[in-house]
């Protein structure tokens, strides 16, 4: 029995359908920008395998930094113990967060960070005393992880709708357009003033699963000044946007007013493995400073601040301080810009949207636009079929590849668009 029959044997994999599904591609090694098959295929990661991959797969400083840690601490602990990588991961994160965050409390992934945010938020009126602070306010359309909290506050589709039942009551306003900002404005302003809200959550400036939506810093801004007025905590979810996919360090790096948490994972080890962080400011920190022990944040994970996952996100954060880097991210970003004004005009594309790093486009079909949109069953085999991995949310296709990519290289990219643009009636 081969590699993929003994995979489908024994394996069930995410967001995959387990019959009618596509035929899974054995990958035996990555290097850079490219994943290399056991049959000699080099196919080329565009989407930075599902938004983790800062710096190119199997990069050699954070390989040497997670051999080395492996070999000193594998893992001990958190609760009582401590040890350097997640002090200087910690203090390297608080060095470029704006400078109202206080603390690092570590986690597993993403949708865990926004799990640890939002008990955070919850316990701290509990432990103020101010139990009519249960509500939450999130965007129509979100998308914050898959864990029963994130589920709460994330979008009410298919997805979550047989466990619909089991989620907790949110306030959503709707998915934010240049033509219903003065609607969402009303409607924040109207629960912030009732006095029940603990929380806004939020993806700053870009709904990623949502089919890489954006909406402008000016409406964000004014949400979070009504949310600060009313002393509702506001929750950033920079899980997809952080670490310069929108141009800055964080999509909140665009904003007048810092948010009071924030949630960080995907790129933070730089797509090595699994670690997750949520940030607070010392307002938060305050509130469970007591000598009642029933004021502890009863929070933890088995692996919290594990020793390799901190020294894998030190070595993605040093390299993407570099100058290097930077300069790559801004040139990216202009590529970006480029190739939306070389296709804006062409009659398939429906909207094209780009942030720093990040470039989407909406096709026009029959269907409405969706994450089901079911173009996305003739796209994404189109694009391997031409070693180029391209993931489609629906009928929104997006490029969004590691900070290592050369212009030649998604110069391919774009050409591989441009012809699907071509044939896409006939695909």
């Amino acid at each position: 029995m081969n590699w993929i029959d003994r995979d489908k044997e024994s394996i069930w994999h995410p967001f995959t359908q387990l019959v009618n599904g596509f035929e899974h591609i054995m990958v035996e090694r990555a290097e850079g920008l490219y994943l290399y098959t056991p049959e000699g295929r080099k196919i080329m990661d565009a989407i930075s395998s599902w938004w983790v991959n800062l710096h190119g797969h199997s990069h050699p400083k954070i390989a040497e930094a997670v051999a080395e840690q492996s070999k000193k601490l594998e893992h001990v602990i958190f609760a009582g113990f401590t040890h350097e990588p997640a002090i200087v991961l910690a203090e390297k994160l608080l060095s470029i967060l704006p400078s109202n965050q206080s603390k690092i409390f570590y986690s597993d992934n993403g949708s865990t960070a926004n799990e640890v945010a939002l008990k955070m938020a919850f316990q701290y009126w509990y432990n103020k005393g101010e139990k009519r602070r249960t509500k939450v306010v999130a965007f129509e359309g979100a998308y914050h992880g898959d864990t029963f909290g994130a589920m709460s506050v994330g979008d009410r589709g298919p997805f979550s709708a047989p466990f619909s039942p089991f989620l907790f009551q949110v306030e959503f306003l709707p998915m934010p357009t240049a033509e219903n900002e003065a609607e969402i404005i009303s409607s924040f302003e109207k629960y912030a003033h009732e006095g029940e809200l603990a929380a806004f959550i939020f993806e700053p400036l870009v709904l990623g699963s949502a089919g890489m939506k954006m909406y402008s810093v000016e409406l964000l801004d004014k949400l979070l000044k009504i949310a600060k007025d009313n002393s509702v905590i506001s929750i950033a979810d920079e899980v997809f946007t952080g670490f310069g996919r929108t141009g800055k360090n964080f999509a909140s790096d665009y904003l007048s007013i810092a948010p009071d948490i924030f949630c960080l994972s995907k790129g933070l080890t730089g797509g090595t493995m699994a670690l997750g962080v949520t940030s607070c400011t010392q307002k938060i920190i305050e509130a469970y400073k007591s000598s009642d022990i029933m004021k502890t944040f009863f929070h933890g994970h088995s692996f919290t601040a594990n020793p390799i996952a901190c020294a894998a996100s030190i070595a993605s954060f040093d390299l993407l301080m570099e100058k290097e880097t930077q300069q790559k991210i801004e040139k990216i970003s202009q590529w970006q810009k480029e190739f939306k004004t070389r296709i804006a005009s062409h009659p398939k594309v429906l909207h094209i949207r780009v942030m720093g790093t990040i470039f989407a486009m909406e096709m026009k079909t029959e269907q409405t636009s969706s994450y089901v949109n079911e173009v996305r069953h003739q796209l994404y085999p189109f694009f391997l079929k031409r070693n180029i991995l391209l993931r489609p949310l629906g009928n929104t296709l997006y490029i969004l590849p590691p900070y290592i990519i050369e212009k030649e290289e998604i110069e391919l990219v774009y050409q591989a668009v441009e012809e699907m643009l071509q044939v896409l009636d006939g695909i």
